[in-house]
């Protein structure tokens, strides 16, 4: 593949910029050839890519606090970069921007049972953070799909959640402390081992933010003890709307189950032929599934069924051991791998109020038949945070905006109903644009105020969150003022 020629002023940084850089890194950090470059230039939402000015693989808080310093000593934008597993753009790169990834920081740091916590560098795995703890019976509760991959930069930044994050909430409900390496190099503790600190909320402020006020480089995390038992049942039912009509109910009862997740036809057929979980073939399943012990889980069963059983399933299955339990959830976290076996497709993540399920499911059907384009539903159900995926042809011209305005649609009906743009991918470039209409400019203006305080002259993971007009507008007006 041709490499495209560079901007000769973008090239001439570059080389000031990766002499100043090999002097605070190893040489295996540093990545400047173009070729390899590439393998920066998109992440999850691969529909647009462009490759950086160069890429950055630090190992230590040191030496992210030296990549910044110099980089804004030299004014050169910087973007994070944990796994790129992000859905939403959020570490699509710049032509003119170092992606610093902290991938090479992955140590487990402090391991503290007593006060049920653990610290660790930001590059480390969703997943091996509970496998750093498991022989204890300990366990980390958010789990995004992308678990095996994901890192612990990318959920802060995007405060991820997951399929049990209906009992024991995102990242966010989980994150006690971080060590933060502002633009200029600046390295700051926010939080820590306790459950709350004095002052302002900063933790909260951090958490979910984007990479927009700074790099995380260590998080301190609350990890809990295993439940004794957990135990999923599979309802089917006759259409998407009974099914979002059957969680509301659940969730009127005031039960609480650990995770509440929905598939519709298209997701439950793309899923059975990948993984071979044994699902029924009907128009909506759901997967509910509860924990504690043994009388505790055969009670909130008993009353989950009773709510089932009032709107007809088509099935009704309780995982009788532990083979048929992880069986039920194969299928389940198979379900974005296995639709990219099918189609190319674009996955959303709007939030609503789960009383307005019925309401909302019933008008995306309408929306792609509007639209000509098919759209799966997968979602956790339990909390209202919606993935739809909608499918389209890559290689077919227009096919790609037909289906961002599609997308748009859904999100802003999310909106409309009471909910919001996002629940756990984050705005990034996907939804910069609409943020517009989730927001006042009164509220825009609040945010990017913030942003002043923590990155004044705007260089951390630019073009992304706020729409493009008003934040290149405010980039335009510091540049006025230095």
């Amino acid at each position: 593949m041709d490499m495209p020629v560079a901007n000769p002023a973008i090239l001439a940084r570059k080389t000031a910029l990766v002499e100043r850089l090999r002097a605070v890194l190893p040489e295996e950090a540093l990545i400047s050839d173009p070729a390899e470059t590439r393998a920066y230039e998109c992440d999850a939402l691969t529909a647009y890519a462009c490759p950086p000015m160069l890429a950055v693989l630090p190992g230590s808080t040191q030496e992210v606090s030296d990549i910044l310093a110099i980089c804004h000593e030299m004014g050169v934008p910087v973007v994070p970069r944990g796994s790129g597993t992000s859905l939403a753009g959020g570490a699509l790169p710049t032509a003119d921007c170092v992606i610093l990834g902290v991938a090479r920081m992955n140590d487990v740091l402090e391991t503290d049972y007593e006060n049920r916590l653990i610290r660790v560098q930001t590059g480390r795995t969703n997943l091996s953070v509970t496998g750093a703890v498991e022989e204890e019976e300990f366990f980390y509760a958010p789990d995004p799909s992308s678990q095996l991959a994901c890192a612990i930069a990318g959920n802060v930044a995007m405060n991820s959640g997951g399929a049990h994050c209906l009992k024991y909430g995102v990242t966010t409900n989980n994150l006690l402390g971080v060590t933060l390496v502002m633009m200029d190099g600046t390295v700051v503790e926010i939080g820590g081992g306790y459950l709350d600190s004095g002052g302002l909320d900063l933790l909260g402020v951090i958490c979910g933010s984007e990479g927009q006020l700074g790099v995380v480089t260590e998080a301190t995390l609350r990890i809990l003890r295993k439940p004794e038992g957990a135990r999923p049942v599979l309802m089917g039912f006759d259409s998407n709307e009974v099914a979002g009509a059957c969680v509301s109910d659940i969730i009127q009862a005031g039960v609480l189950p650990v995770a509440i997740e929905f598939m519709d036809r298209p997701c439950i057929q793309a899923c059975e032929a990948f993984a071979k979980a044994g699902y029924p073939m009907c128009e909506a399943l759901l997967i509910v599934e509860v924990e504690g012990s043994e009388a505790e889980i055969d009670h909130q069963l008993g009353l989950i069924t009773e709510i089932a059983q009032r709107h007809n399933p088509v099935e009704l299955r309780e995982a009788r051991d532990a083979d048929e339990a992880g069986r039920i959830w194969l299928g389940r976290k198979s379900a974005f791998g296995a639709m990219g076996q099918i189609n190319d497709y674009m996955c959303l993540d709007g939030t609503i109020p789960v009383s307005a399920l019925p309401q909302v499911l019933r008008r995306i059907g309408e929306m792609s038949r509007e639209y000509g384009l098919d759209v799966a539903n997968v979602f956790h159900a339990g909390d209202g945070n919606m993935h739809p995926l909608i499918l389209f042809d890559a290689n077919k011209p227009g096919d790609l905006e037909l289906c961002e305005n599609l997308g748009a649609d859904i999100l802003k009906l999310c909106v409309d109903v009471g909910g919001c743009l996002t629940g756990e991918h984050g705005v990034g470039i996907e939804k910069r644009d609409l943020m517009l209409y989730q927001y006042s400019e009164t509220d825009l203006e609040a945010q990017m105020r913030v942003k002043d305080v923590f990155d004044p002259n705007w260089l951390l993971n630019p073009a992304k969150v706020f729409p493009l007009s008003v934040s290149e507008a405010r980039r335009g007006d510091l540049a006025d003022v230095a």
